[in-house]
């Protein structure tokens, strides 16, 4: 049943010490991926002299994991206890960054070792990824999903506003390898948040139930194609990550070369994205309690494509180009409250001993159909002009929101 009586509203997740717990440590490590994730590119730039090659080859092996591993993965997060699975993520991920650090005050840092913590810290993040999500639910009660994820949401992104300054400045002070041993030391203060936590999990499925990973992960598959919610969600998803993967390909050409806006301005542009994502995860639970749930979603799909209009247009207007696009990326707020939104009613509707998954499989959609439209997006851009193929990509968010207006999301109220 997806839409049921629940009981009395239980205390805020404020008053929660396990939550807190969660909480905390996934900020801190949420700003040290953040580091990472900025510097790692400074680091092969800077201390590496790495060549366009190998920059893109850098960013294939953070992807290719995902596609490879991630049903697997759900499978083996659906049989044992998720927290130990997050618990070694940590460790693992910490140990591996680690190793820059070192290697560099050891004068041994290479682009081939950074290429293996890339790629090993890739594919332990999609194990990460699956039990994180499928362990929230057994965390908090079910009419908090939204109030977790919402404020896991804000953390993450007031992260994503304070990430690339602070990268900034700890690259340019202490260099971007030692500022790589920050992340290393947030994964360590997760571990140990996570390893505090008193909740019990359910137990997993029993050993004696098991099939092959390949048949249990075509039960998650499975399981997303079938039921309708799911086949919505997944499908709004990957068509989004499709036409999405237009703008990861060209945005910065665009930007660069037909606006003529420095590094810095674009910065700026981008900085605004994650002002709008503290303000939708504010807003998410207001929202759903004012519009209702299918509204919602569909509301801030259909909304994100007026805002998108902004960037092809700047082209006409290039004095406002700066402006423009500072005000679509404050659209990420519609984007925040869709994917805290989304991705609770996702937790609430599937089974516990499917989550991971069903996360995995949906996830997995998203990055395979996202890759085709990287390839696709920079063909397009090459043939019909990069102007012309982000207005493709914006216009084809539309059919992102008819996935979900064309099934029972559409009449939802709440999860």
């Amino acid at each position: 049943m997806i839409l049921e009586e629940t009981p009395p509203r239980s205390r805020s997740l404020w008053r929660s010490p396990d939550f807190l717990k969660f909480w905390t440590g996934q900020t801190v490590s949420e700003l040290g991926s953040h580091i990472t994730r900025y510097g790692l590119p400074l680091l092969a730039v800077i201390n590496l002299a790495a060549s366009p090659f190998q920059m893109g080859l850098l960013t294939a092996l953070g992807s290719a994991p995902a596609l490879l591993i991630s049903l697997f993965a759900g499978v083996w997060v659906d049989r044992i206890h998720r927290r130990p699975i997050l618990i070694a993520a940590d460790l693992g991920r910490a140990l591996l960054l680690a190793t820059i650090p070192l290697a560099a005050l050891g004068g041994w840092l290479s682009m081939a070792q950074v290429y293996i913590v890339v790629a090993l810290t890739g594919a332990i993040t999609i194990f990460f990824s699956a039990a994180y999500h499928a362990y929230l639910p057994s965390l908090v009660e079910r009419d908090h999903i939204i109030e977790g994820n919402a404020k896991l949401a804000l953390s993450s992104s007031a992260t994503e506003v304070i990430g690339p300054g602070l990268t900034g400045f700890l690259v340019q002070t202490i260099t971007a390898p030692i500022a790589i041993l920050f992340d290393a030391l947030s994964f360590l203060f997760s571990a140990a948040s996570l390893a505090i936590i008193r909740k019990p999990e359910p137990p997993p499925a029993p050993v004696e139930k098991r099939q092959s990973m390949l048949i249990e992960a075509r039960e998650g598959l499975g399981a997303v194609i079938q039921q309708p919610i799911l086949r919505a969600l997944a499908g709004a998803l990957s068509t989004s990550s499709f036409f999405g993967s237009f703008f990861g390909v060209l945005y910065g050409l665009y930007a660069i070369r037909i606006l003529h806006m420095t590094p810095t301005a674009l910065g700026v542009t981008i900085g605004f994205g994650g002002i709008g994502s503290l303000v939708g995860a504010v807003l998410a639970g207001r929202a759903v309690r004012r519009l209702g749930l299918g509204p919602t979603l569909i509301g801030c799909l259909w909304l994100e494509v007026i805002f998108g209009l902004l960037i092809p247009l700047a082209a006409a207007v290039p004095s406002l180009a700066v402006l423009m696009l500072s005000i679509a990326q404050l659209s990420d707020a519609l984007g925040t409250i869709y994917f805290i939104n989304a991705m609770s009613l996702r937790q609430s509707i599937t089974p516990d001993r499917l989550l991971g998954r069903v996360n995995a499989s949906i996830d997995l959609l998203a990055a395979v159909i996202g890759l085709v439209g990287a390839l696709v997006g920079g063909l397009l851009g090459s043939v019909i002009g990069i102007q012309a193929t982000l207005f493709i990509a914006v216009l084809g968010q539309i059919l992102s929101g008819l996935w979900l207006f064309f099934s029972p999301i559409r009449k939802l109220k709440e999860i």
